[in-house]
């Protein structure tokens, strides 16, 4: 009857869902395993056992808090009472009784990996991962090393949120005891994804879309580690041929726009636009659409997007610098110069933000403030060779030699030939600048 009670346990009978627990956890059953089975069991808990098996929760809490109120450290009686809790979706009580089978058989996996699991479940994954690993630690009993594995799964899913590595390595150990699934693929190439490792990504994206070529997030993973990689001909090859699978699905067909525009392909503005005007609403199309429309020289298009989502969010400082660019090319300096501030206020560490102010307002012939930007910048930034130019072209304007002639010559420098008029102005004002009288 026991054996007949996990396997129920095992095939999910209950358990609700977290909503913010993560992929993976939330639809894992409260009771998973059993430590060492005990040789006998009393009949008021076999009842209760005999009960759970029929969904019959009324019959099993009634008995079950009978027979702890007169023993109130029975392990087996505390976990099918958490078990019963669960299934009640009494979550709060499920996990003291959890609990306190835990401390009354700390060997008890079943207990242990159940607690781990529910904590996991309510998005409490702080509290979850000790009761996890303590669970990897313990002999799975009657259940076999599948449930171990669970349990390691179950680690790797929370630790891909702090340290991607340790997951994977969660997964490994997995792997030890269990065969690899579909699913597992799929985490070992996020995983690969998430610490920095494309190319690994992509040769477990492949993998699993060897084994799956059905696999939408399979497709969107190894299109967006394409992408990473900068190879746009074959994210455009295996996105077209997704989006005769997926018509019109929202995140191929951005993650396609984006691969074209990086081609240089005119198609990829009409996508967006397309793709914008059946989701109005979704503001990272329209972010998308906004950013490509400036990459096509439409400051007015990209800017009227930009106005848009910025009355939904104003306290997004890339968004006002993103704004405050469009104004730039828009020659509208004052209303750029008012959006770079604005973003540097909600930001103080944008530098992006401290350059564009500092563009703005040499514009407006305020050279201080130009150099009072850029100061502010370079605590984020590196210099890069349009920095250099507006340092000595402020300090020119405050016909501080000195500092002029020095940063244009950082200028030329880092240009190395990139920049042909700026590098032709730098030259006429050194002449000027350290013309000896």
């Amino acid at each position: 009857m026991r054996l007949f009670l996990i396997c129920i346990a095992l095939a999910g009978a209950c358990g609700g869902v977290a909503q913010n627990a993560p992929s993976g956890l939330s639809t894992t059953p409260p009771g998973t395993t059993v430590p060492g089975l005990q040789e006998s069991v009393s009949p008021q808990v076999a009842q209760a056992e005999a009960a759970i098996v029929k969904s019959d929760w009324k019959t099993a809490e009634t008995t079950l808090d009978a027979w702890l109120a007169a023993h109130p450290t029975d392990a087996r009686a505390l976990f099918d009472a958490g078990y019963v809790a669960d299934a009640q979706n009494r979550l709060d009580d499920a996990v003291a009784l959890y609990r306190r089978a835990v401390e009354a058989d700390p060997k008890s996996f079943e207990a242990q990996i159940s607690l781990g699991l529910l904590l996991a479940r309510q998005g409490k994954l702080a509290d979850a991962r000790p009761e996890l690993k303590a669970a990897t630690e313990l002999a799975p009993g009657a259940a076999g090393p599948q449930v171990k594995a669970r349990a390691w799964r179950a680690l790797a899913q929370i630790d891909r949120q702090s340290d991607p590595k340790v997951a994977s390595n969660d997964l490994l150990q997995a792997l030890k005891l269990t065969p690899e699934t579909t699913e597992d693929t799929l985490l070992a190439a996020e995983l690969a994804e998430e610490s920095g490792q494309p190319e690994a990504a992509e040769a477990e994206y492949r993998r699993l879309l060897a084994k799956d070529p059905n696999s939408k997030r399979g497709t969107d993973g190894l299109a967006h580690v394409l992408m990473l990689q900068k190879k746009y001909p074959e994210a455009e090859t295996l996105l077209r041929a997704a989006l005769t699978k997926w018509p019109a699905d929202p995140s191929l067909t951005a993650e396609l726009a984006g691969a074209l525009a990086a081609q240089n392909k005119a198609e990829a503005v009409p996508l967006l636009q397309k793709l914008h005007e059946a989701h109005p609403n979704d503001t990272s199309i329209s972010r998308m659409l906004a950013d490509l429309l400036y990459t096509a020289g439409d400051a007015t298009g990209s800017d009227a997007l930009y106005i848009s989502l910025l009355k939904q969010d104003p306290y997004n400082a890339g968004m006002w610098v993103a704004h405050g660019q469009n104004l730039i090319r828009l020659l509208k300096y004052e209303q750029a110069d008012a959006a770079f501030k604005q973003a540097t206020q909600i930001d103080p560490a944008n530098g992006d933000a401290w350059a564009g102010l500092a563009f703005a307002a040499l514009k407006l012939g305020e050279p201080d403030e130009t150099i009072h930007a850029l100061t502010m910048r370079s605590k984020y930034l590196s210099e890069v060779p349009a920095t250099y130019f507006l340092w000595a072209t402020a300090y020119d304007t405050l016909h501080d030699k000195v500092e002029a002639a020095a940063y244009y010559h950082h200028f030329l420098e880092a240009a190395a030939g990139k920049f042909p008029d700026q590098e032709w102005q730098a030259r006429q004002r050194l002449q000027i600048l350290e013309k000896k009288h």
